[in-house]
């Protein structure tokens, strides 16, 4: 394979070998082999180029970047199209918690303005709000975000996790 930038990337920016391997989901063993050279697969370039915030062109050394096979070359494209395919996935659950949530309030309202609900049933409203948001994210985390790792291993998710 060509020369690799990622030691040269991965020091401008402060980090060490365990820092970069946290923050891309790789195994430190793998970075270091990285690192000296090895090959590597195109699911941990990605990964690695991820973490850095750069293409996956930047990691190697420029003068051989018009040599990369097809197969490098084309992995930002395709790890774009995968990002955009999940940022979709995971708009449309948020929508599906928000259309839900309006559907309970609105009929919670005209079920209470109907007399069928007692005034006290307004209460539905809050707590969907509030228990939908936890057992939305729950199952975000749970369910959906490892399901979307599996169908697009090339993006990242961009949700907010706590102590992150």
């Amino acid at each position: 394979m060509n020369e690799m930038r990622i030691g040269e990337l991965r020091r401008l920016r402060g980090w060490t070998q365990e820092r970069l391997a946290e923050a891309s989901g790789l195994a430190v063993r793998t970075v270091q082999r990285m690192e000296s050279g090895n090959d590597a697969s195109l699911e941990s370039l990605s990964s690695v180029a991820a973490a850095l915030e750069v293409p996956v062109r930047d990691l190697f050394v420029t003068d051989e970047r018009e040599s990369l096979e097809p197969e490098v070359r084309g992995l930002d494209e395709r790890a774009e199209q995968q990002q955009v395919q999940r940022d979709s996935a995971t708009r449309g659950w948020q929508y599906l918690y928000s259309g839900v949530g309006i559907v309970v309030t609105l009929g919670t309202i005209a079920l209470i303005g109907a007399g069928i609900w007692t005034g006290f049933a307004i209460f539905v409203v809050p707590v969907y709000w509030a228990g939908g948001k936890l057992l939305s994210q729950f199952l975000m985390a749970t369910v959906v975000e490892p399901s979307l790792d599996r169908r697009y291993p090339l993006s990242r998710s961009r949700r907010v996790t706590p102590g992150n």
